[in-house]
């Protein structure tokens, strides 16, 4: 072989660990930090009562099922998370998905589908994957986004015009076309409820931030109502009374039938809290200058999953919410976290029977303003002005929730955008005959376009050659009409050779030589060269035809021909990196 690039060796690659943040947090941890954690447990605690209760009944459970997984997935959470400030519970992007499963197959198929995320979830920090999960595309984030905030506005249309229907569909469009034929039965009580409410909840945004409109809406409606005896629907007239406490364990259903059926809606669950979760510990260090470890935070929401479901809980996650307001209420351990599940704690125990009393219009009213701000109303508009390409991923993926399901949208949308990523790629990658009457001092400023012998071809190569490049390459291969005597491959522009390209770089190869030419490559990178010395690939291009630069293929051209006339220098020493 002509020469060998000198390559590092690959640093070691981390090896599995299991530490949780909380072991970490305690560092020179003070009493005064002990009270500024507990007051912000007891604020975020109080923020989320109402999201839970709201969450758990959009999604087709009793509210005992969201208080649960507040108590249960974030205690685990914050035990076993990777970050010291994830507050967990159940989340507005859970909700079309859950409501889907428990119309379709029940809550106990929901269950079991939890547990199996959170076993996935596990393995996918075991594995560590943590980094490659938080890798989705823009586009499709935004439009999914925007597409459960519409589907959260659609299902409360029928609490907030109070609308006794029994059962819903799962599908968004069904769903508001049974609304439309029960119109004439609007409640004008319902409505002034719910609108009340939403009311209520913009009045405090505006001028009293810093109070959970949340809770305050909750209870200061629910209360007015009480008084004054309006006939709305609550949720003692369509659950009863709460059970108290969280009740004993339960292992769902575990046959292979019933796993199997589960297993789609569990991956989807899993991807979906992974993305959430991840993206939360990220808003939480950009908010308090820390760093989170992603592979032990999906091992922390793994555990979370699995143990939460047994007590009757949804699928928890972090939410960006709920841990941004743990954090400016002056949160700095995973005790702030704990606190908040003990709020919930106490209210199963305590205050169960009063959660009966909450009607459902302000529930909707509470709903409908979350799908509000999680709308990304102004990233969905700012589309309009990105790539054509950009925007149809996100109108896509945010259509497809809408009119079918969230686990659609996202293999659609991964897909589309992996499909214009493959050819942007590809459009990078040129293949093309080198001419030096037109390139400025393609080799080297001693080279002259009379150095350059008849029956010698030179073509660069440049950009990833990957399968999106490997076409293109054979079409300018093959456009070589007469067979000259040498080609030179210049590869000093190629950063990267995938499977694809590599096939048909040696296609082209083997059917040049079989034409009776001489192929050289020249400045080949780092990674190609490992990759065909790996798959012995560089054995058909033969050890002495590999240079590390092109004039030095140029020179070995020139004496292959016969030509004894020198116009450079001699072929130096192996470098760390081509130069061109």
């Amino acid at each position: 072989m002509a020469w060998t690039l000198s390559r590092p060796t690959p640093p070691p690659k981390d090896s599995w660990r299991f530490r949780p943040a909380i072991l970490d947090a305690f560092h020179g941890y003070t009493g005064r930090q002990a009270v500024r954690d507990v007051q912000a447990g007891v604020v975020v605690g109080v923020v989320a009562l109402p999201l839970a209760i709201a969450f758990a009944i959009a999604s087709g459970a009793d509210p005992h099922a969201g208080l649960v997984t507040v108590v249960v997935a974030g205690i685990l959470v914050a035990l076993f998370g990777g970050t010291r400030f994830g507050v967990a519970g159940p989340t507005s992007s859970f909700v079309t998905v859950l409501y889907g499963i428990v119309a379709l197959h029940g809550f106990e198929d929901l269950l079991l589908a939890a547990a199996l995320a959170g076993a996935i979830l596990v393995l996918a920090g075991v594995f560590r994957l943590g980094t490659t999960l938080k890798l989705i595309p823009y586009p499709v984030t935004t439009g999914f986004t925007a597409g459960i905030a519409l589907t959260i506005f659609l299902g409360q249309v029928p609490d907030l015009l109070g609308l006794r229907i029994s059962k819903l569909p799962a599908a968004p469009l069904e769903r508001l076309a049974v609304v439309a034929a029960h119109a004439a039965a609007v409640d004008p009580l319902a409505l002034a409820v719910g609108a009340g409410t939403i009311l209520l909840l913009v009045v405090l945004k505006r001028y009293a931030p810093r109070l959970p409109g949340p809770i305050i809406a909750l209870v200061g409606i629910t209360a007015v109502v009480q008084i004054l005896g309006v006939d709305v629907v609550t949720i003692g007239d369509k659950f009863g009374s709460l059970p108290g406490g969280l009740g004993r364990p339960r292992v769902p259903e575990l046959s292979w039938p019933a796993i199997q059926e589960a297993l789609p809606d569990a991956l989807v669950i899993a991807f979906l809290c992974a993305v959430e979760s991840l993206s939360t510990a990220v808003v939480a260090d950009g908010m308090a200058g820390t760093r989170h470890d992603s592979n032990q935070e999906l091992m922390g929401q793994g555990i979370a999953n699995l143990v939460a479901p047994l007590f009757g809980g949804l699928p928890g996650v972090g939410a960006i919410a709920r841990t941004a307001t743990n954090l400016q209420a002056g949160a700095r351990t995973p005790v702030a976290a704990l606190v908040h599940s003990g709020i919930a704690l106490f209210v199963l125990f305590v205050a169960g029977p009063w959660a009966a009393l909450i009607p459902f219009a302000v529930l909707a009213g509470i709903l409908t303003i979350v799908a509000w701000n999680i709308s990304q109303r102004r990233r969905f508009l700012q589309f309009f002005r990105m790539p054509r390409a950009d925007a149809a991923i996100m109108l896509g993926t945010f259509a497809i929730t809408v009119v079918f399901n969230l686990a659609a949208a996202i293999v659609v949308g991964l897909l589309l955008s992996s499909a214009i990523f493959m050819r942007r790629m590809s459009d990078m990658a040129h293949v093309e005959l080198v001419d030096p009457t037109k390139d400025e001092h393609p080799f080297g400023h001693n080279v002259r376009e009379e150095d350059i012998p008849d029956g010698v071809l030179i073509y660069s190569i440049d950009g990833p050659f990957f399968f999106g490049a490997a076409d293109r390459f054979q079409e300018t291969m093959a456009q070589v009409s007469r067979a000259p005597q040498v080609v030179i491959l210049r590869m000093r522009a190629v950063p990267y050779l995938d499977a694809t390209g590599l096939n048909a770089l040696e296609d082209a190869i083997r059917g040049l030589q079989k034409r009776g030419t001489r192929v050289m490559l020249a400045g080949i990178q780092t990674q190609p060269l490992d990759l065909m010395e790996r798959s012995g690939a560089v054995h058909t291009v033969g050890d002495n035809n590999v240079f590390r630069r092109a004039i030095d293929a140029l020179q070995e051209a020139r004496r292959h021909l016969g030509i004894t006339i020198a116009t450079g220098p001699p072929p130096s020493g192996p470098p760390s990196q081509p130069s061109p």
